[in-house]
């Protein structure tokens, strides 16, 4: 057994890892990137981890990855920068078949240790995916992939995923195509990617029609209307946290919002963690909160987009307020906020903001936010490449953003993971935890 929660060493199979590229010829073009996909924020790869009790041949995860990326194949291509005047910042793909990193090694622990520690992620846990070396974000090829066998004959995937190529339901939908080739090779894909960004490009000349709190050309450090939060998390030690949400504690969340609101589970739980998250900072009531939370838009604009997009179609909804109005009244002020928030997300105002950012001295606001990425409903749990679906799957690391994960076999529970500052755990854990450990039998479930 482990004796600690660190991970033993990876043994690679091979001293470098090998490039797979799609088995047949695929388009080689520059692939246009929309201002959604293009955001400075979005520049990182989603990082996933997948464990699984019985391992996949590897010759077998190499070809039909080969076979999969024919249909995806700017997954197989370089980011660029598009050059020319004044628009050196711009990135696009160049969809020249380079390929995926794939790395294969061997670690020697096992699906039931793993399992142990699996509720906070570690620095540990970066051995699990091979680090490209690189001077720049751009070098990095758009996806890594290691395979680790273990040694009770099971595995972890691990991938990056360009975010500025694909959204969570565009990783989602790649992963599931790639489990396809390998469980139904002699079936076509149940949905074809649509590679064209041209759907979201900006009107000429963009119309910014709509106000967007989510976005800032400074910093604001006014003492008495913001502050720095993310300044002052990224120079602290952080800490992850985590908490898995039954469908009993959002019942329970719900309960709380006096006078009743009608909400979803997302609006809930996310009005819950910001109060929450807010409260353990302990902030001047004076100062100025936001909540920056992905929304998926796909069905929002006018016309719909196409099924198949896997590029960047969701937006970040954003609601401010003091910490005064969150933190003295219960669930039903930052409830209202966020449900405000997604409804303003109209056509009209997703096209404004894809307008606005063609200022490419427009960014997103961090600075006094908490960034909400919801993982869970996109199906990530239930891959499967012909082995069973995962015993484990979550980020590979974490992070100051906060995500709402799946929960491997329930489908009604939400995992939330956010890591904060060493001297506030125990307060937010407090703060989340109060009131809803305890079941009307008098048993402890969920928070794990």
């Amino acid at each position: 057994m482990l004796r600690s929660e660190e991970l033993p060493d990876c043994f690679y199979y091979q001293n470098k890892p090998t490039l797979i590229t799609p088995n047949t010829s695929t388009p080689n073009h520059s692939l246009y990137l929309s201002n959604l996909d293009d955001q400075k924020f979005l520049r990182f790869s989603i990082k996933y981890l997948y464990l699984f009790e019985k391992a996949v041949a590897i010759d077998i995860l190499k070809y039909s990855l080969s076979k999969v990326l024919v249909d995806y194949y700017p997954l197989a291509g370089r980011l660029r920068p598009c050059g020319g005047a004044g628009d050196d910042d711009k990135l696009v793909v160049d969809c020249n078949g380079e390929g995926a990193v794939f790395a294969e090694g061997f670690m020697d622990i096992s699906c039931e240790e793993f399992l142990q520690i699996s509720r906070k992620p570690n620095r540990s846990w970066r051995k699990l995916l091979y680090r490209v070396e690189a001077h720049s974000f751009i070098e990095i090829p758009p996806l890594v992939v290691q395979v680790t066998n273990l040694r009770c004959g099971g595995m972890i995937l691990c991938t990056a995923i360009n975010h500025c190529i694909c959204d969570g339901i565009g990783t989602s939908q790649f992963l599931h195509a790639w489990a396809h080739v390998i469980t139904k090779p002699t079936l076509n894909l149940p949905i074809l990617p649509l590679h064209s960004r041209h759907v979201l490009k900006p009107r000429d000349p963009p119309q910014v029609t709509h106000t967007h709190l989510g976005y800032t050309k400074t910093t604001f450090k006014d003492n008495n209307i913001h502050v720095d939060i993310n300044q002052y998390l990224q120079s602290q030690p952080l800490v992850p946290t985590s908490f898995t949400f039954t469908s009993a504690h959002i019942l329970r969340l719900k309960r709380r919002c006096i006078p009743s609101l009608k909400c979803t589970t997302f609006e809930a739980l996310a009005s819950h963690t910001w109060r929450s998250w807010v409260r353990s900072l302990d902030l001047s009531t004076t100062f100025k909160v936001k909540l920056l939370f992905s929304v998926n838009v796909r069905k929002k604009l006018i016309p719909e987009i196409p099924q198949g997009y896997y590029g960047n179609g969701f937006v970040l909804a954003c609601t401010e307020t003091a910490v005064k109005d969150l933190v003295t009244s219960n669930l039903h002020h930052g409830i209202k906020l966020i449900q405000q928030a997604k409804s303003s997300l109209t056509d009209g105002h997703v096209r404004s903001m894809i307008d606005l950012l063609e200022d490419k001295n427009v960014k997103t606001d961090i600075c006094s936010s908490l960034v909400i990425s919801q993982w869970a409903k996109l199906g990530l749990e239930d891959l499967d490449f012909g082995q069973g679906k995962p015993l484990h799957m979550g980020p590979l690391t974490s992070d100051i953003y906060c995500l709402f994960l799946p929960v491997v076999g329930n489908f009604d529970a939400v995992k939330v993971q956010v890591s904060v500052p060493e001297c506030v755990v125990e307060k937010f854990e407090y703060y989340m935890m109060d009131g809803l450990e305890e079941e009307e039998n008098g048993e402890q479930n969920g928070f794990i």
